[in-house]
C-alpha cells in the first residue's frame, strides 16, 4: 500500500529535561520508528496509480440514437446501421468481402519493418524488466588469487636466508539492498509500464499499418476507376470530334464549333497525367507498405465494383473505447511510468539499508583452502542517508511529481481526441452517404442533359457551346461519383481505425517479442545478422607516415 507523507514533528524527551540523548541514539530511534512499521506492512512511497475512469458520457454525438448511412442504387451505396456496443471483429478488413484486400494485408503484417521493430521493441522491454527485477535478489561476487611472494628476513627484524611461498585465497562478497520503502518496486513497476508501453505501441503499429494498407487498396482502385472514366470519355469526345469536323466539311457548323470540341478534348486529355501520377506514387506508397521496393510491384489491384460495403457498424460504448484505442493504452502506460518515478524519487530521499557479508579462505596450498583453519567472515551492514546535496534530490522528486501532472494533462488530451476521431468518423459515413447519393443524382442528370443537347444541336435548336458546357459537366459528375464512392468505404475504414481496430480479438504478438532463454554470451540470431559477420573485426585505418592519408591494414 502506498506510505502517507513522511512528517516530523517534535516530541517531549522521556525522564529529566537535562538527560538528552545522544545524537547517535536519537537518530537510530528515528530510522527505527520509521523503517519498522514500513518493513512490516511493505509499504510503499509515492503514489499508487490506477487507470483514469472513462468519461461519463453515453455517446459520442449529441443525438442519443444515431440515424443510419442512407442507401443509394450505385456500387457503394448500400445502407449502413450503426450498433452500439457491437464488438470490432480483429480481422476487419475482411468486412470489405476482398480477397485481394487480405492478402495486402497479410503481406504487410509479415513483411513491413515496423512490425518486426515492434516486436523486438516489445521484448526488450520485457527483458529490461527481468533485469530491474534482479534487484531482488542478493548480488554475489567471487575472487581467487594466487600469489608467490618471497620475504627477506631483515623485514621481519632478523637475519638469514628469505623465505619463499605460495598464497591462494578466495573471496565471496555478497550485497543485499533491503528494499524498506520500495524504492526497487517502484523500479520494477516503472519497468513493467515500460513494457505495458510499448506492447501498445506495437498494436499502435499495427492498426495504423492494416488501416493505411486497405485505405491504399482504396485509393488505388478509385485512381484506377478514375482513369477508365476519363478514358471512355476521352473517346467518346473524340469521335464527337470526328463528327464535328465532317460537319464543317459539309457546311453545317462553323470553324470555331470544331476548335471547341477540340478544346474540350484536349481539357479531358490534360487531366489524364495528374491521375496517372496520382496512382504511381499511391503504387510506390502500397509497396512500402508491404514491405517491397518499388521495383517489386507485381501489379496486384482492388477493382472498387467488387468491394461490399459493410451493413452493420459497431459503435462502441464510450467505456469501453478508453481501453480499447492503443494511443489512449499508451497514454495510460505513460502516466503509469511517471507515477512509478515519483516513487522511486521519494525512496530516494530516505535512507538506503544494504547488506554486505563476506566469506574468504587463504592458505598456503591449494588442497587447503576452505579447512576451518582458513575460513574468515564477516556480517555488516550500513544504512545510507544523504545530508545535503543542493537540495537536488528534493528537486528531482518535485520534477517528477511535475511531470506526473503533465502526462495526466496528456492522457486528457489523448481521451479528447479519440472521442473526436470516432465523432468525426460517425459523421464522415453519414454525411458522405448523402454525398453519393447527390453525385449519383448529379451524374444522371448530366448524362440526360448531354444527350438532350446533342440532340437539340443536330436539329439546330442549339449553339454548339451548349453541349460543351453538357460535356464537361457530365465528365466532372462521373469523376466526383467515383470519388464519393471511394470515400464511403475509406470512411467505413476511418471508423474502424477509430474503434481501436479490434486488437483484443487476435493475436499480434509474434516469437520475437518473447523474452530469450539462449547461450549466456549469444548474440544476435534473427534477421539482424544480416548486419553482421563472422570473423575478427577489421582494424581502424591509419594515415600514412608523412602524408596524413589513412591506408587499410
Amino acid at each position: 500500500m502506498g506510505a502517507p507523507p513522511i512528517r516530523t514533528r517534535q516530541t517531549k524527551p522521556h525522564g529529566p529535561r537535562h538527560a538528552r540523548p545522544a545524537a547517535a541514539a536519537v537518530l537510530a530511534g528515528r530510522l527505527s520508528a520509521i523503517a519498522a512499521p514500513l518493513l512490516l506492512a511493505g509499504c510503499m512511497v509515492g503514489p499508487n496509480f490506477q487507470a483514469p475512469p472513462a468519461p461519463d458520457v453515453s455517446g459520442y454525438t449529441v443525438e442519443t440514437r444515431l440515424r443510419p448511412a442512407m442507401a443509394t442504387d450505385v456500387v457503394g451505396g448500400a445502407q449502413q446501421n450503426f450498433v452500439e456496443a457491437l464488438d470490432v471483429g480483429g480481422q476487419w478488413w475482411r468486412e470489405f468481402n476482398s480477397p485481394q484486400i487480405n492478402a495486402f494485408v497479410e503481406e504487410a503484417v509479415r513483411n513491413h519493418p515496423d512490425v518486426r521493430a515492434a516486436q523486438y521493441a516489445l521484448r526488450s522491454a520485457r527483458e529490461t524488466t527481468l533485469q530491474v527485477r534482479g534487484q531482488f535478489v542478493p548480488q554475489v561476487s567471487g575472487n581467487v588469487s594466487a600469489t608467490r611472494e618471497q620475504i627477506t628476513a631483515a623485514s621481519g627484524g632478523t637475519t638469514g636466508a628469505p623465505t619463499l611461498y605460495n598464497l591462494y585465497e578466495t573471496t565471496v562478497n555478497v550485497s543485499y539492498t533491503l528494499d524498506v520503502f520500495g524504492g526497487i518496486r517502484r523500479q520494477v513497476e516503472s519497468a513493467e509500464a515500460q513494457a505495458q508501453y510499448q506492447r501498445f505501441e506495437m498494436e499502435a503499429t499495427y492498426l495504423s499499418l492494416t488501416a493505411n494498407v486497405v485505405t491504399s487498396a482504396i485509393t488505388d482502385a478509385s485512381l484506377r476507376a478514375q482513369i477508365a472514366a476519363t478514358q471512355a470519355i476521352v473517346t467518346a469526345e473524340t469521335d464527337q470530334l470526328l463528327r464535328v469536323q465532317r460537319q464543317f466539311e459539309v457546311g453545317a457548323v462553323s470553324q470555331a464549333d470544331v476548335l471547341a470540341q477540340q478544346t474540350t478534348l484536349a481539357q479531358t486529355q490534360a487531366t489524364l497525367p495528374p491521375l496517372q501520377k496520382q496512382l504511381a506514387q499511391g503504387r510506390n506508397q502500397l509497396m512500402a507498405y508491404l514491405g517491397r521496393l518499388p521495383s517489386e510491384d507485381r501489379g496486384e489491384s482492388v477493382d472498387l465494383r467488387s468491394l461490399r460495403l459493410p451493413r452493420k457498424l459497431p459503435v462502441s460504448l464510450p467505456s469501453q473505447l478508453v481501453r480499447q484505442r492503443p494511443d489512449i493504452r499508451l497514454a495510460e502506460a505513460t502516466l503509469h511510468q511517471a507515477a512509478a518515478t515519483v516513487g522511486v524519487n521519494t525512496a530516494n530521499l530516505l535512507p538506503q539499508f544494504t547488506l554486505t557479508p563476506s566469506v574468504s579462505s587463504q592458505a598456503l596450498t591449494v588442497g587447503q583452502l576452505f579447512t576451518p583453519q582458513g575460513l574468515a567472515w564477516t556480517a555488516a551492514a550500513s544504512i545510507a542517508q544523504t545530508l545535503m546535496d543542493g537540495a537536488q534530490l528534493y528537486r528531482t522528486k518535485e520534477a517528477s511529481v511535475a511531470a506526473f501532472e503533465q502526462d495526466y494533462a496528456l492522457y486528457q488530451s489523448t481521451v479528447l481526441t479519440a472521442f473526436q476521431n470516432v465523432a468525426d468518423a460517425l459523421r464522415a459515413v453519414q454525411y458522405d452517404a448523402g454525398t453519393l447519393r447527390a453525385q449519383a443524382l448529379a451524374e444522371q442528370s448530366a448524362l440526360d442533359s448531354l444527350k438532350m443537347a446533342q440532340e437539340q444541336f443536330k436539329v439546330g435548336a442549339i449553339g454548339y457551346a451548349i453541349v460543351i458546357e453538357a460535356q464537361q459537366a457530365y465528365q466532372n459528375a462521373v469523376i466526383a461519383r467515383i470519388q464519393a464512392q471511394a470515400m464511403r468505404y475509406s470512411d467505413t475504414v476511418a471508423l474502424f481505425q477509430a474503434l481501436g481496430g479490434g486488437w483484443w480479438n487476435r493475436v499480434d504478438e509474434t516469437s520475437d517479442a518473447a523474452i530469450r532463454n539462449g547461450g549466456y554470451f549469444e548474440g544476435p540470431d534473427g534477421p539482424a545478422l544480416a548486419a553482421t559477420r563472422p570473423g575478427l573485426p577489421d582494424l581502424p585505418p591509419t594515415p600514412e607516415p608523412g602524408t596524413g592519408k589513412e591506408k587499410s591494414r
